[in-house]
């Protein structure tokens, strides 16, 4: 697996993640709101399987 999301990216999508799981947790926004946990995992991992079917790479390595 090598990395393919970048910085900002990376931290986006953390954040985001973040936030739809909290939402989620507090009952905000229902079920729904767990599906943070891919942002969240893509962003921790620095990999997207979607980047690499797409042929997309945010970092600059």
């Amino acid at each position: 697996m090598k990395s393919n999301v970048g910085g900002i990216d990376r931290i986006l999508r953390i954040a985001v993640g973040l936030v739809l799981i909290g939402l989620a947790a507090t009952g905000t926004v229902g079920a729904w709101g767990w599906i943070g946990v891919v942002p969240l995992a893509t962003g921790l991992f620095r990999f997207c399987p979607a980047y690499t079917l797409l042929g997309i790479k945010t970092c600059g390595k």
